[in-house]
C-alpha cells in the first residue's frame, strides 16, 4: 500500500490526466443527466456532483472505458438526487438552436424536438436510460450492461422494447401527418 492510496487528493499529473481523459465527456454526461432527471438545472447539479466525485476517485481509475466509468458516477448521482428530491419531477424545455430560415420551420422543428424529447422522457426509467445510452451516447451493449449492472440480454431486450414503445408513439403521428 502506497502513501497516497485512499487519499482523495490528486497530483498535478493526475489533474492533467483527468482533464484529458474525463473532461471530454462533460457534454455527454450532461446529456445523460438531462434525460434522466428531466430538468436542466438539476442535471447541471448532478453533473457537477458527478465530476467532483470522479475527480476524487480518479486516482483509482483503472483505465477502463472513461465514458462508461463517468456515466456510472452520473447515474449514481442521479439516484442520490432522486432520493433527496422525491417530489420534484417537473419537465422543462431547453431552448433549441434557431438556425432554420423561416419562422414556420423553426416552430415545426421545435415542436418535433419537444415531442420526441417528451416521448423519450415519458418512457419507463430502465427503457429511457437504455435508449439514451445506446442511441444518443452511442455506448456499446457491453458498456451499457456494465454501467447498469444487468446482463447484455437485458440491455438488448430493454432497447428493443424502448424502440417499440417509441415507434408506436411516433409512427401513428407521422402517418397521420402525411395522409
Amino acid at each position: 500500500m502506497t502513501a497516497t492510496e485512499g487519499v482523495p487528493y490528486s497530483t498535478p499529473d493526475q489533474a492533467a490526466q483527468f482533464r484529458a481523459v474525463i473532461l471530454p465527456h462533460l457534454d455527454a454526461a450532461y446529456n445523460l443527466a438531462r434525460f434522466l432527471v428531466r430538468d436542466p438545472v438539476a442535471a447541471e447539479d448532478i453533473v457537477q456532483d458527478a465530476f467532483l466525485r470522479a475527480f476524487r476517485a480518479f486516482p483509482g481509475f483503472q483505465g477502463q472505458s472513461p465514458k462508461a466509468w463517468l456515466f456510472a458516477i452520473v447515474r449514481n448521482c442521479f439516484f442520490d438526487w432522486v432520493k433527496d428530491n422525491r417530489n420534484s419531477g417537473a419537465v422543462t424545455d431547453e431552448s433549441t438552436d434557431q438556425t432554420e430560415e423561416t419562422p414556420e420551420s423553426i416552430v415545426r422543428r421545435n415542436e418535433e424536438v419537444h415531442m420526441v424529447r417528451t416521448m423519450i422522457e415519458n418512457l419507463p426509467e430502465p427503457f429511457r436510460e437504455t435508449i439514451i445510452l445506446r442511441e444518443l451516447e452511442e455506448m456499446s451493449y457491453k458498456e451499457i450492461a456494465v454501467l447498469t449492472q444487468v446482463p447484455i440480454g437485458t440491455v438488448m431486450s430493454r432497447l428493443a422494447r424502448a424502440r417499440e414503445m417509441l415507434s408506436k408513439l411516433l409512427l401513428p403521428r407521422k402517418m397521420g401527418a402525411s395522409v
